[in-house]
């Protein structure tokens, strides 16, 4: 039976699907069919303005963030898909704390819909720090199809890791 360590928390019946998949090798297939197109927020500074966008629409009031960048030292397997952090550091007699919000640089290459649920994610840390009742509310107030597409981006990573580098979506060989 193939282990799938993304999608542990999710019923039998489910892994079962997903297992079935795998095995008639359409996993990959089901998600090219689900998300064809791959986004064009490639840059740091063009991540900082797509999240501040989506701050903007969903979050006013949450407290500002000072940068925002692609990570490649952040390792799914540390199961680290994002970042949010407060940096404090003392400035004369201030204690100055600013935040950071890094998205883990294989996500340069995915899409659109997937980089959207992860900065959704590390967004509603600003208001809500643990992974409780609340901040899944709020995930799903900012993107009402989140648990969804949280589904589909672990069998993402669960496909990511059996494809050979080639076959990724969104790969390139050089990879």
């Amino acid at each position: 039976m193939i282990p799938l360590k993304y999608l542990q928390a999710y019923p039998g019946t489910l892994q079962d699907k997903v297992r079935e998949l795998i095995a008639q090798e359409r996993l990959g297939e089901h998600l090219a069919a689900r998300y064809p197109l791959r986004h064009e927020v490639q840059s740091d500074k063009a991540l900082y303005a797509y999240t501040m966008a989506l701050k903007q629409q969903h979050l006013r009031n949450a407290p500002g963030i000072d940068k925002v960048l692609y990570d490649s030292k952040l390792d799914v397997v540390q199961r680290a898909l994002g970042l949010h952090t407060a940096i404090s550091r003392v400035q004369g007699s201030r204690l100055k704390a600013k935040k950071e919000i890094r998205v883990a640089a294989l996500f340069k290459a995915s899409a659109p819909e997937f980089l959207e649920m992860i900065v959704v994610h590390e967004l509603a840390h600003l208001k809500e720090y643990d992974h409780n009742k609340a901040f899944y509310q709020l995930c799903q107030y900012m993107l009402p199809d989140y648990h969804q597409r949280e589904l589909d981006l672990r069998m993402y990573l669960t496909w990511r890791d059996l494809a050979p580098p080639v076959e990724r979506l969104g790969s390139s060989a050089s990879e």
